[in-house]
């Protein structure tokens, strides 16, 4: 008898139906794997950086952090290391725009005394003053020395999310702002963890091999949570840019980390979001040499060492090339990511995704690419579920959508055609103008060349380059991305995210 193999079991585990939600008390997604000695864990609540008030950016992260990472009503923090230590658990806790989850994998064998500690943090967080002060003080330590210091790929990230957003929920750094975090004291803390820690919000997710008993007694622990607080914060719709802006981020850097993005109206809700799935697979899959932009920056002309682009906000799962479960929204936008390039080459590879993104727009997806693409997508999706906390993460992110995106592309890829790809491309992907977020040690410099309209030739340090690489960057070097000097701003990182 063939035995099946792990992809397969993997599968077969995601494949399970969810339990349905009880009549009462919080919602739940369930997926029993008696034969599994681990169980994953995670309380996710609707809860995110888009419920920060003005003025206390980074408040709902700090909260979650303190009730994560700090005492309880019942044990200090050191007392809650020591407990979870020798039963090798912990509790993560990651914060994105509208969710906020509580997660840890733990030996069935050690679940209840898990559950307890877990329990514990979520119903009881003692918000005491040293945590409070440890972990403010980490936030805009995070802000003020990494973020502007130590991560350009990161510093240009944000950038572009405060031209995308700003002005809206979604318009500042999950973990804040100097400013927002200043300015909050435990009080506000203690009153946002009331309102927005609610049953309402709550999802409890289980996988794995625990007990058929354990599922509800575990779930009506929260029963004792508030049922509402807050009203759901409403989003502003994002219109498409009008025309092409440049944020240019000054600071001493060798190279310079370059996002480009537009918001773009469709989510993992909407049919069309899974042919166009393919299309950014195609364009720039994230860290593999499936897209174009990979191939075409990195492969053939040595720019960087990455370019990808997304269709979705993007979080890459620690040091895995996979995305992050959990990080749903309601808003969308299209980005593409340069990691760094040299300062002499930095606008012609800004030229040159922007060159293969209107390729794309203009002539569609090549047959033998999508269908290549399309067989890629078939299996590397089953990738994004190796272990049960993922499965977990992925079957949460399905009732926020209402739609499991991984099912959604294993029944649709077979009988996709490469009509509805272009389609998808021509309605949503952004033509013309973009925001574009650069970060660079000669700001002035960059803006007079960008806005000058001149050809910006690449310059390759080695001799060799194939004749019809040297022909297309000849129309690279000249691709339009019209640029007025009033649409430039210079901020200098040290006041990037101030306020």
């Amino acid at each position: 008898m063939k035995k099946p193999t792990v992809l397969a079991v993997l599968f077969a585990l995601a494949s399970l139906p969810l339990a349905a939600a009880e009549a009462s008390g919080p919602e739940r997604v369930l997926l029993p794997a008696g034969g599994s000695p681990l169980v994953a864990v995670r309380l996710a609540f609707r809860t995110g950086s888009q419920d920060d008030p003005a003025g206390k950016e980074g408040l709902a992260a700090l909260t979650a952090t303190i009730m994560a990472q700090g005492a309880t009503q019942t044990k200090s923090y050191p007392q809650i290391i020591d407990a979870l230590y020798p039963i090798a658990g912990d509790v993560d806790v990651q914060v994105s725009k509208e969710m906020t989850v509580f997660s840890g994998t733990i030996h069935r064998d050690n679940l209840e005394r898990y559950a307890a500690l877990l329990e514990d943090a979520v119903l009881r967080p003692k918000f005491a003053d040293d945590d409070f002060r440890r972990h403010r003080q980490d936030a805009i330590d995070e802000i003020s020395k990494t973020l502007r210091g130590n991560d350009d790929e990161e510093l240009g990230k944000e950038s572009l999310n405060v031209m995308l957003y700003g002005g809206t929920p979604y318009g500042h750094p999950n973990s804040g702002t100097v400013n927002g975090l200043t300015s909050i004291t435990a009080d506000d803390v203690r009153s946002f963890y009331r309102t927005h820690f609610t049953r309402d919000r709550l999802i409890v997710g289980l996988a794995g091999g625990y007990p058929a008993s354990f599922a509800d007694a575990f779930a009506a622990r929260f029963d004792a949570l508030p049922e509402t607080g807050a009203p759901r914060v409403e989003l502003p719709p994002q219109p498409a840019p009008s025309k092409t802006s440049v944020l240019l981020v000054q600071k001493d850097a060798r190279a310079n980390a370059i996002s480009i993005g537009a918001p773009i109206a469709v989510t993992r809700s909407d049919d069309d979001f899974y042919p166009l799935y393919v299309a950014n697979s195609y364009l720039g899959e994230h860290r593999t040499f499936n897209g174009v932009l990979m191939n075409q920056l990195r492969g053939v002309r040595g720019l960087n060492y990455g370019d990808y682009s997304y269709i979705e906000r993007f979080v890459q799962d620690g040091y895995t090339t996979f995305p992050a479960p959990n990080v749903p929204r309601r808003e969308q936008h299209f980005s593409i990511w340069l990691r760094p390039v040299v300062p002499g080459n930095t606008w012609f590879a800004v030229r040159a995704a922007l060159y293969h993104l209107d390729k794309l727009e203009r002539e569609g997806i090549p047959e033998k690419d999508f269908e290549q693409t399309r067989k890629f997508l078939e299996t590397y999706n089953k990738l994004w579920t190796q272990n049960a906390s993922r499965r977990l993460g992925y079957a949460i992110d399905a009732k926020f959508y209402g739609k499991d995106i991984q099912a959604e592309l294993q029944r649709r890829l077979p009988s996709m055609t490469k009509a509805e790809v272009d389609a998808a491309v021509r309605k949503y992907l952004p033509r013309g103008n973009f925001d574009i977020a650069v970060v660079t040690d000669d700001a002035g410099k960059f803006r007079d060349e960008l806005v000058s309209g001149a050809a910006t030739p690449i310059h390759y340090d080695t001799q060799g380059t194939p004749e019809a690489v040297l022909a297309e960057d000849k129309a690279i070097e000249k691709f339009p991305v019209p640029v007025k000097a009033e649409d430039v701003r210079i901020v200098p990182a040290s006041e990037m995210f101030q306020k």
